[in-house]
């Protein structure tokens, strides 16, 4: 099984085969950090990182991963490049995909809400990468799918449940209330992903607050095929009842787009209302002992307790120490020889 080449817009356009293999080979990277088992998988190699939102995890993460695998990451900004947009002329994608694929052996974007004027616009411009792109295209985090931290979720599972406990545990992924209006990107790639690999999904989250449409469906479609139940609760309190993993989380209101534009400030005045939805230790102690986990950076105070966040079954850091294996895998098998 072959995936050089191949883009990762979302997990769930890879077969479970495709996700195991990346997931091995993430174990066995963490495994072999500091030997030379991987050290040149991507010698002499340039992925670039095409950010229009800034970060912390990502930038570092995936420079370190290009640095371990004997590659370069290449930091670039929109606003310094003459790229056209729809206020003004520049370079196409076609034209700007077909010369960095000359130039890189991979292409990442982070694209997220306050880079867009509407919901899916940063999916449409990674697939329309993707279309012109001859060399693989990978997410590092847009307005619809967050597939490395999908991934890196996981592999946190695998180390905390055990590789062959997921099926049939419950992950609860619960809306937080918080003043960062953020995307859906992570939660929906979570439940995908994690319905991929057989655990039962609930999410909650206050009336109003839905998330796309197409994603509730796949993931029903994902847990029907595995024989798992999906469920929807409005209650911030009982749907942690018998909870494994929980994943809290704040999401936008599908109203925080309009006229064009993401409206943060009437997003975070309608959210910021909501103070029963916060994951405390009150909340944990109804669950099956639950790990509890986040793609940070964390809204301490609003989406979850500094007792849980920082608790003795919080696997948040591990998690984000897994972004750094799962993009390492991510990168060799579609960008180097392996």
């Amino acid at each position: 099984m072959s995936l050089k080449g191949k883009h990762l817009l979302c997990t769930q356009d890879w077969s479970l085969e495709e996700l195991t293999k990346v997931l091995e080979l993430a174990v066995d990277m963490k495994n072999e950090r500091w030997t030379d088992k991987y050290a040149k998988v991507l010698d002499r190699k340039t992925f670039f990182m095409f950010f229009y939102n800034p970060s912390v995890r990502t930038r570092q993460s995936f420079e370190a991963a290009a640095t371990e695998l004997g590659g370069h990451a290449q930091f670039l900004e929109p606003k310094s490049m003459r790229l056209k947009t729809k206020k003004s002329a520049g370079e196409t994608v076609e034209d700007a995909a077909k010369v960095m694929s000359r130039y890189a052996c991979g292409i990442g974007m982070r694209i997220l809400e306050d880079k867009v004027g509407a919901y899916g616009e940063g999916q449409a411009l990674l697939e329309e990468y993707a279309k012109w792109s001859d060399v693989p295209i990978v997410s590092m985090a847009h307005d619809t799918f967050h597939p490395c931290q999908g991934l890196a979720d996981v592999q946190g599972m695998w180390q905390h449940l055990g590789r062959e406990n997921l099926k049939g545990k419950k992950l609860l992924q619960v809306w937080g209330h918080g003043a960062l209006a953020r995307s859906w990107c992570s939660v929906q790639e979570s439940m995908l992903i994690s319905s991929r690999f057989g655990m039962d999904v609930t999410v909650a989250y206050p009336e109003g607050y839905d998330l796309d449409p197409k994603v509730v469906e796949a993931t029903k479609k994902n847990c029907e095929a595995n024989g798992q139940k999906f469920e929807i609760s409005h209650d911030p309190v009982e749907s942690y009842d018998g909870a494994h993993v929980v994943y809290s989380r704040n999401w936008m209101h599908a109203d925080t787009y309009h006229d064009g534009e993401m409206h943060k400030a009437e997003e975070v005045e309608r959210a910021m209302k909501l103070t029963d939805w916060i994951c405390d230790e009150e909340k944990m102690k109804r669950t099956e002992n639950a790990f509890y986990t986040h793609p940070m950076p964390i809204d301490r105070g609003h989406e979850v307790s500094d007792g849980v966040a920082s608790g003795d079954r919080s696997i948040i850091y591990d998690v984000a120490e897994n972004r750094l294996h799962v993009q390492k895998a991510i990168m060799a098998l579609t960008m180097g020889d392996m």
